[in-house]
Order: structure tokens, then sequence, then C-alpha cells
């Protein structure tokens, strides 16, 4: 079939069911997505679709088909052959016998069309039997939608179709399937009245005085035929008459040029020429049955002349007239000609066509046509590779973002997509967390690099998708640290909630992962700090989502002071988790790098969520509730403890380091080993640097401990 039937199926899905519902057809009987309207594709993959589309809605395939054949006619009057249809007949059974000669015409477009025959049959006793041929089997309920359609829109009727009867024709006339449809039709009064009553009278009255002249009509005859019989071969240059025997009794001129030996006396016409259209043996009871149908002849390659025998076979079109009283039929036709090149190719030229025949302006006007056809396909062609190019474009641009969103947070990667400028944040509070790996230096000391990053990667993998399961936000990986925030890029109520039920679990993916040296789970110290932050973007090259502050830093001593398989916070993460459901073990005072005496504590589990709910395995993911009025308190609890901590009698030589925001009137004191800016001595731009368990020369880490370890400014 042609590429407009199973364009026509699709959109009927479309319109009907959904754009995904074809997408879940077109899989299930494996077809492409789109068609080409002027390619033909193999039967089989529409009655895939319509065997699937059965599977999917639970119905006979008797319903599919006719809700097929009611939209078809929908859809080839939408397509542009509306006035062609109309025009057809003056009523339905005219409008059906006319469907083959419909069918011939498209064939100029369509040339490999292998359209089905119809064919209306009256009984004695009344009945209008509708013939259905064709070399498809098992469609014939199209029919049904089809007629009915048609009735209903062209002529106000309403007609019911049943089936009578199934006949075998494959031997008789060539066609696989003949179904004999039995249709009453009747009138749709109501509908009459109902345009009456609107207005429409006139309208009405017209159809009728119309109907009434067309059967009212008597035509008039001679009482003999002013024609002699050489005018007539002349005017009708390709002719035949043939008797009930197929003997043949008269031909025009140009056909006996073109076939010679039908000049001879009591040639037969089934010894010269074969029946194209419609498939049928030449006979006269077949030629009677389909007398309303254009019969197609070809000539016979081995009955003619040696001189035609390059030459493409001859084709004739026309129309069987019986004549009774001479118990004779004559074949009116024309070259079936599509082209000026089919034309010299059979050796014929436009003066062999009579000048009263509309094939000649066929012929010239179908030429442009093709040329049209032909654009149109070329056209079709780029349109659907540009759709497959625009499709894989839109995957690309997804895995673009997909990544761009993984290295910076969603609102900010937005705005840089649109060319804005993005400005730097300050988060009043926010939890940061950091993490490492236990004698991550001995391991690289004794391991391949592949099993360095293997190890790594199996432990990150888990990590990140805890990210999702508590919604913090992964800054940075550095070597084998792994620093989350809470509360930023957007504040939220429970950040601190969420790092810390973050670090539970970590610790417990974290054993998982084996070393790859002993064989045993690895270690890990976590660290957890709450506080305020400035965060923005950082570099045009490779722009980077950075956190300033001395959050990050203290968030990094917490870690680094820590011990191996403990989540060690600050008393400013303590203030705002010790009233919540965790259980907190209190540490003591500890001397830190750059702050002096701190009192710290271990977080140790969760009271309330099972391990599978902080591993985002139990049935209850939502695990948080965020109320806006926790923000102000919990910042109202990092500023009491900060006053505690820089209250003169804990007041540390540092305490006269210059602050990150001077006018906050409870300041986190910078760290003394921070790089400070030179331009600007009322704020340090802290660095991430971890503290070395290894020994310290001159004030510098030893040269190992700088080989295991890397900084970076965030």
């Amino acid at each position: 079939m042609y590429g407009f039937i199973n364009t026509c199926l699709r959109t009927l899905v479309v319109e009907k069911f959904g754009e995904e519902t074809w997408d879940q057809l077109r899989l299930l009987a494996e077809v492409q997505d789109t068609f080409m309207t002027y390619e033909i594709y193999d039967d089989v993959i529409t009655i895939r679709l319509v065997q699937e589309a059965c599977k999917m809605l639970d119905v006979s395939s008797e319903v599919v088909l006719k809700l097929f054949g009611e939209y078809f006619f929908s859809f080839c009057k939408m397509s542009g052959y509306d006035t062609m249809l109309r025009t057809l007949g003056g009523n339905l059974v005219e409008f059906i016998e006319n469907l083959d000669a419909l069918h011939s015409y498209l064939a100029l477009s369509y040339e490999e069309m292998n359209a089905p025959s119809f064919r209306v049959e009256r009984t004695k006793d009344g009945r209008t039997l509708l013939h259905y041929y064709s070399d498809r089997k098992g469609l014939h309920h199209i029919v049904p939608g089809i007629i009915e359609a048609v009735a209903k829109d062209f002529f106000g009727s309403k007609v019911t179709m049943s089936i009578l009867e199934q006949p075998e024709e494959a031997e008789r006339t060539g066609k696989r399937e003949h179904v004999i449809f039995l249709m009453t039709q009747r009138s749709e009064g109501t509908k009459a009245k109902t345009q009456a009553d609107g207005g429409e009278q006139r309208e009405v009255e017209e159809m009728v005085m119309s109907e009434s002249i067309h059967q009212s009509f008597c035509p008039s005859y001679p009482q003999r035929l002013w024609i002699d019989e050489e005018a007539f071969c002349n005017a009708f240059p390709f002719h035949i008459v043939f008797d009930q025997d197929l003997i043949v009794k008269q031909t025009g001129v140009n056909i006996q040029k073109f076939v010679p030996g039908l000049q001879q006396p009591g040639i037969r016409l089934n010894e010269y020429f074969s029946v194209v259209h419609p498939e049928v043996t030449l006979n006269i009871y077949s030629i009677k049955k389909f007398i309303n149908s254009q019969f197609v002849l070809k000539t016979r390659k081995e009955m003619l002349p040696e001189c035609f025998q390059n030459q493409s076979m001859l084709k004739l079109r026309g129309q069987m007239v019986w004549m009774e009283s001479l118990q004779c039929m004559v074949y009116l036709c024309s070259p079936k000609l599509r082209s000026l090149q089919e034309l010299e190719e059979r050796g014929l030229h436009l003066a062999d066509i009579a000048q009263h025949d509309t094939t000649r302006d066929l012929i010239l006007l179908n030429q442009q046509r093709l040329a049209e056809i032909e654009l149109s396909n070329q056209l079709e062609r780029k349109k659907e590779e540009l759709r497959i190019l625009s499709r894989h474009l839109e995957i690309e641009k997804k895995k673009t973002e997909t990544l761009l969103y993984a290295m910076l947070p969603r609102h900010v990667a937005n705005q840089l997509k649109e060319g804005k400028k993005v400005e730097a944040g300050d988060f009043k509070v926010c939890t940061i967390l950091f993490s490492d790996v236990v004698t991550f230096t001995n391991i690289c000391a004794d391991c391949e690099p592949i099993q360095i990053v293997n190890m790594l990667n199996a432990m990150y993998s888990r990590f990140d998708r805890l990210t999702n399961v508590h919604d913090v936000y992964k800054v940075e990986t550095i070597g084998d640290a792994y620093m989350v925030v809470g509360g930023v890029p957007i504040p939220k109520d429970t950040h601190a909630e969420r790092v810390a039920n973050f670090a539970l679990g970590m610790r417990i993916s974290a054993r998982e992962v084996k070393n790859p040296i002993t064989g045993q789970p690895i270690q890990i110290r976590v660290g957890l700090h709450t506080g305020p932050v400035l965060a923005g973007v950082v570099g045009d090259k490779m722009p980077r989502y950075c956190l300033f502050g001395d959050t990050v830093n203290t968030a990094s001593r917490m870690e680094s002071h820590g011990v191996p398989d403990h989540i060690h916070m600050s008393p400013f993460t303590y203030s705002v988790l010790k009233d919540k459901q965790f259980e907190i073990r209190d540490r003591g005072e500890i001397q830190v790098k750059g702050k002096g005496l701190m009192t710290t504590y271990f977080l140790l589990q969760n009271l309330v969520l099972s391990e599978e709910q902080i591993m985002g395995q139990g049935e209850d993911l939502c695990l948080y509730r965020d109320d806006h009025k926790e923000l102000d308190q919990a910042t109202d609890d990092v500023r009491e403890v900060e006053e505690e901590r820089t209250s003169p009698s804990k007041e540390q030589s540092s305490s006269s380091s210059p602050y990150l925001i001077s006018d906050d009137p409870s300041p986190v004191p910078a760290a003394d080993d921070a790089f400070p800016a030179a331009d600007s001595p009322q704020h340090d731009v802290l660095h991430y640097v971890s503290d070395y368990s290894e020994p310290v020369e001159n004030g510098l880490p030893s040269e190992n401990a700088i080989n295991s370890r890397l900084c970076m400014l965030l």
C-alpha cells in the first residue's frame, strides 16, 4: 500500500486516542513513526497495525476497520479530494459505479496502486447489491464505513450494509476476495426537515426539482446513424467492435497501425489483447458483469510484428458499450499514457491521438504534475530527514542539559543558557558536609590507579544517589573528598536534617565498598557544620558553583578532626539538630586548628527513620516537611551558639581575625590559615584545605601529604 493509507491510519489514532497511544501501537507493530505519501509499503505493515489496534482496544477487526473506513473518507476530503469525490455521481449508486474510474485517474499519480474494484447490481426483486473485489483479504469491513459516511455526507441518506455472500473468486476473476454486500438506503427525512426549519427551504426545493429533472429526462435518437464507416473509424482512431465470440468486426485506423494483425478477418480479441483492469477473464460474460467499469487492455507482445518487439506494450483504456440490436460490444478507448516519455517509448505521437480526445491534454498536464510529485517526494523525504535530525538534536540537547545540571544548579544553569549573569547569593544559614576516605594515602601507594578509580566510582555512585534521596546539592569531589551542602542553592528549612540523614546514608553506603588492599569495607570520616555562606558562579570557560565563607573551612575542620566511621559535627549544627529525632553524643572540647577549643559532637543515628528509609529504599520516601518558621529559629540558634562561643571567657587569640561579613551581628571567625585577599582586608577568600595527619615541616605539609591531598579554591 502507499504511505497515504498508513498516514491516514496514524492520523486516526493520534486524533482519536492521542500521540502516546500511537507510539505504543507502532512499537507493538514494529513499524516506523511516519510514512511517505507516494512511497509503497508492504501490506503487512497495515495488517500489523490493525491487529495490534484490535488487541489494545479489545475489539474485533470489524469495528476497527469500519472506524478506519469512516475516517478514511474524511481524511481524503481533508487531503484535497473533496470536490473530486462530490462530482463522481448524482446519487450513491452512480458514486460507487465511478469509483473505479477515480482509481484509474489516481493511478496517474500512484503508478503502482492496486485498488479494489466495485460493481453495483440491481436484482429483480429490487435489492441493491454491492460487489467488492480486492487482492487483499480481510479488509472488506472498511467498505461499509466508507459507503455509510459518503451516503450521510453527500446524499443525506442512511445506508445499512450487511454481508450477503463471500464467493470464491481466485480462478474466475483473478481477485483474492469477492464480498457481496446488501445495501439498504433510506433518506434522513428528519435532517431535511431540520434544514428547512433552519431557513434552507429553497435549497431543499432546488435539490428536489433538480432530481425530478434528471428522472423525467428522455433522450431523442435519430432514425438512422448520420456518419459513415470511414468517418467513424477516423473520428475514433482507437476503438474495437467485437461480437459475443470476441471476433473483431471493426477497428479504428490508428489501432490498426500499431496492431496490424487486427486487419485480418476472423481475428479474436483475446488473441491480441489481455485484460489488465478489471482483473477478469476476457469474455462477454465478464465484460457485461463489469460493464460500468473502465477497461484497460494490453497488447500481447508475442502477436506483434518484430519491429514492435523492442517497444513497450501499448495499453488501451476506455469504456465497453453493449449494442443489443447488433449483439456486439464496442470498446471506445484511448492509449493509456502518463507522460511524454511513455508516449515516446511506445512509438506514438500526439498527432496519433484524436483532437477531441482529452488524453492529449492529460499527457501534457500530467507531465508537469509528475515533476511536481517528484518535488513533493523530495520535500517529504527532506522533511522526514529533518524530523529525524530534530529528534536526535533534542536527545543530544537533553544529554547536554543533564550534564550541565550535574555541574550547576538547575536555576543557575538555566540563567547561563539564557545568557544572563548569575548574581552571587548570600545564604544566612546552611549545612555543609565534608567526607574523606580513611588511610586513602596508603591505599593509593599500594594499588594500581585503575583500582583507585573503580573504588571511588563505586563509592561516589552510591553517594550521588543519596543526594537525590535527601535533596542536597553536591558541590564537588576532590580526590577522596566529597562535599555536599543543604539549603543551597534553594533555601530549605530542614537543611541540617537532610544533610544529617545524608551523612548516615553515606556511612552505610561506604560499608558496601571494599578496600582493594584488604578486601574489608572502607571507612570514611564525615564532618558537618552549619552557618552562613556566599554562593555564586566562578569562571567563564568552565563555570563552577562555589561556596565562600568560614563555614566551608569549619566544615572541613570537622572532617579532618573527626574519627573514622563517625559523623563529627560542630556546636552550630548540634544546636539545629538537638531537638530533632537524632541520637547525638557529646565529644567534649577539642583543639581545632585555627579555631581554638570547640565543643563538638558525634551523630550516631536517626531514632525515627529506618536504614531503608535513609537509603531511599523504604515505601515512604517523603522524609521531610519543611516549615518556613523553622528557618528563622535555626538562624537564631546558630547566632546564640556563636555569641556564647565568642564571649570573653572563651575568646581565642584569633578573635581579632577579619570576618567574612563585617556588618553581621554574629560573624563566624575566619580561619587563621586562610588566604586573605590582598585588596580586601575585610573579607577572607577561603580555600578548602584538609588538615593533614602527616608530619608538618617548616609550617608546610610533607611532600607525601601534598601528593595525597588536593586544594581547591571555593
